[in-house]
């Protein structure tokens, strides 16, 4: 069987463009739902906390994809758990569409867990492969990935806009997604080769880890700081893609069609922000990226909160989208640098990072009910500032003059893979 490094050229830039467009498709369907959520809110008849309960739905079914995905890439490889996880998410929308018509908070809820679950289930699968990818290539791969997720939250907002505007049907919305999206993720899946990830794997020079290496891991300094940072980084942006059009809609008077365009504004500044993100990361490096991500992000959330015209909010709204487009990809990179249980180190810091999207929800929900959700982001933006002091964790690891041992690295002492003259920074 051809080994990884044996790859031809054209067949890694298959894989990636497989990966770019997966991560288009996940943008389109999450913002597609996410621009009607005060349509949704009012066809079930939701408060503002009970809105919140909803969308941890949303939560509870990424975190059980999340805690299972790692263990099954490591037994199956990327593929099918990729497969698998955007077979599920697609029903996501078409069931959300039909709890909308129904005015059926429950249905809304049943199938945002199922939508998170497809959700959490691949993203440890395509950020697996998209680190492999990255060390395939040499070079930076992950913002522009996440950044293809941007662009199609841009698409699938655009489209929502468009169709709130003229109070086209919730329910036809979300299912034509579905419809459209089904044929290009199945053809994308097959663009993605087997064995990546998995453990012990012919195609792969990744050892099979013991119980014992892989819980190691967990303890690992580095790789709870890296979880930590993409944490803060996640509840950034989770914060908007779950509150922001309904922030600009309860918080200053604007209507559905206008607060969808603000969250559009959002999804804009992510994706400009991570197709960027190789030109800045050459020239800043890792830890002056996370951690001017961090403080950027903080300050866009507290001029949304405090501005005194939806204006100004609007403007700083772009701010957050910059500021929390590379912290996430930036980070999960970081824990992939070793080629040496990279599989365990991804899957455990968007591990961590998942419990952003676990708790964020029904807690900012909670807060917002109490506070009015504008305060709420307060928290959000203390978490960001908090973060930005763990930045220097991003930092590449001393490599060896010489090539990396054949012999496994061990859980205490992770082996780091040589980095090319090209990929190195002296800010990393």
């Amino acid at each position: 069987m051809t080994s990884r490094k044996e790859q031809p050229l054209s067949d890694i830039r298959r894989w990636r463009a497989g990966l770019f467009v997966l991560f288009v498709i996940v943008g389109v369907s999450m913002s597609s739902w996410i621009t009607r959520t005060p349509d949704i809110r009012d066809a079930i008849g939701a408060s503002t906390a009970g809105m919140g309960l909803v969308i941890f739905g949303l939560s509870v079914g990424a975190m059980t994809g999340v805690l299972s995905s790692g263990q099954l890439v490591a037994r199956f490889g990327g593929r099918p758990v990729t497969a698998a996880g955007i077979g599920v998410l697609l029903l996501g929308p078409l069931l959300v569409g039909t709890g909308a018509a129904t005015g059926s908070a429950w249905l809304v809820f049943a199938a945002l867990v199922i939508f998170g679950a497809g959700s959490g289930l691949m993203e440890i699968a395509v950020n697996i492969e998209g680190a492999a990818v990255e060390r395939a290539l040499s070079r930076s791969v992950l913002p522009a990935l996440h950044g293809c997720f941007s662009a199609g939250t841009v698409v699938g907002a655009a489209t929502g806009i468009a169709l709130t505007a003229v109070d086209f049907s919730v329910a036809w919305h979300l299912w034509l997604v579905t419809a459209l999206c089904a044929p290009v993720a199945a053809w994308a899946v097959r663009q993605l080769p087997a064995g990546t990830g998995r453990e012990g794997a012919a195609s792969t020079d990744e050892p099979r880890l013991t119980r014992a290496e892989r819980l190691a891991v967990w303890r690992e300094p580095r790789t709870l700081m890296l979880g930590a940072i993409v944490l803060g980084m996640a509840l950034a942006e989770g914060a908007a893609n779950d509150w922001l059009p309904l922030i600009m809609v309860d918080g200053y008077e604007l209507n559905a069609t206008t607060g969808s365009l603000v969250y559009t504004l959002f999804a804009a500044a992510m994706a400009t922000g991570r197709f960027g993100g190789e030109f800045v990361l050459a020239r800043l490096g890792r830890v002056t990226v996370v951690r001017g991500s961090a403080v950027l992000a903080a300050i866009g959330i507290l001029v949304v909160v405090f501005a005194p015209h939806p204006v100004l909010a609007a403007a700083a709204v772009v701010l957050w989208g910059l500021g929390a487009s590379l912290g996430f990809p930036v980070t999960l990179s970081a824990a992939g640098d070793s080629p040496h249980h990279a599989a365990a180190r991804v899957s455990a810091v968007a591990t961590i990072a998942y419990l952003a999207f676990l708790a964020g929800p029904p807690l900012l929900g909670l807060l917002g009910e109490h506070t009015g959700l504008r305060h709420a982001m307060l928290a959000v933006a203390a978490v960001a500032l908090l973060v930005s002091t763990l930045a220097s964790a991003a930092r590449r690891p001393k490599t060896p003059a010489g090539p990396v041992p054949a012999a496994p690295a061990t859980a205490a002492e992770p082996a780091a893979a040589p980095v090319p003259p090209s990929a190195r920074n002296p800010a990393d």
